[in-house]
């Protein structure tokens, strides 16, 4: 059990760590690496991908707490914006946990790798959008935040990966696209979690300490690690080349996301 522990200490610190450096969401990190410990600890198979997104997303709760509050400090959170998405983050996170209750875990494992190659290959890219219009109202940001929640909840991230670039492209200053991306991320991981937790109590395949899909040892320990580490990744953001660190953890994201998709398909 000790070194089951340590082991999500690692995890947490690694998490923490590449968060503060490359500013990169945790679930690309956290499901992977809970991937492989749920498939050392033997968990049932059936319920082992929805584990790994259930604890990524719940851990997302805590650590977005942090940054947006970080970043509402600075006056960079359009409170506007995450209030008009709200709705349609619920609704696409509740139908994202109840596609994934349906799925498989080769399924949910190959959504996760396609994903996790097509975020890597953006990274690389570096592309940023040009701003071309202005925020829509309550019923395009609906829209929008029903298609991030679907997504992020199949695949346990805050999705800024998606709504940072749809901000910018809304003419939000990328200072403020960032801040109200964290924002964003802290309901869409709430309401995740919860479908997670509601879904998997339905579930018989679970190890002991779960609560529905979601592993609390995990939590705790990748949440207490991560709270530690974010700082220090964030002191050496200002000392280290981060756009090649960037380009380099592309190349592993890479590797990660081939090798799940080869295990899918074998």
């Amino acid at each position: 059990m000790i070194f089951l522990i340590l082991t999500y200490l690692i995890v947490g610190a690694i998490v923490g760590l590449l968060a503060g450096l490359l500013g990169v969401g945790g679930g690309l990190v956290i499901v992977p690496m809970l991937v492989f410990c749920f498939t050392w600890q033997r968990f049932p198979d059936e319920s082992l991908m929805h584990l790994a997104i259930g604890t990524s997303a719940a851990s997302i709760v805590f650590t977005s707490v942090s940054s947006f509050w970080a970043h509402h400090k600075h006056g960079a959170v359009n409170w506007k914006v995450v209030l008009r998405i709200n709705l349609g983050i619920f609704a696409g996170t509740m139908l994202g946990t109840f596609l994934a209750s349906q799925m498989t875990t080769l399924a949910l494992k190959g959504f996760f790798a396609v994903f996790v190659c097509f975020v890597a290959l953006q990274m690389l890219l570096d592309r940023k959008p040009r701003p071309a219009r202005e925020t829509p109202g309550w019923w395009g940001m609906s829209a929008f935040g029903a298609g991030v929640g679907v997504i992020s909840s199949l695949a346990g991230i805050g999705g800024g990966i998606m709504s940072v670039p749809f901000l910018l492209w809304c003419n939000q200053p990328m200072h403020r696209a960032i801040g109200t991306s964290a924002a964003i991320g802290f309901p869409i991981a709430v309401f995740t979690s919860l479908g997670y937790i509601l879904y998997g109590l339905r579930a018989d395949a679970l190890p002991p300490f779960a609560l529905g899909y979601i592993y609390l040892p995990a939590l705790a320990c990748i949440v207490s690690a991560s709270v530690l580490t974010a700082p220090l990744g964030a002191d050496l953001a200002h000392r280290l080349p981060v756009r090649k660190l960037k380009h380099a953890f592309a190349v592993l994201l890479i590797v990660v996301g081939v090798r799940l998709l080869m295990n899918v398909l074998q």
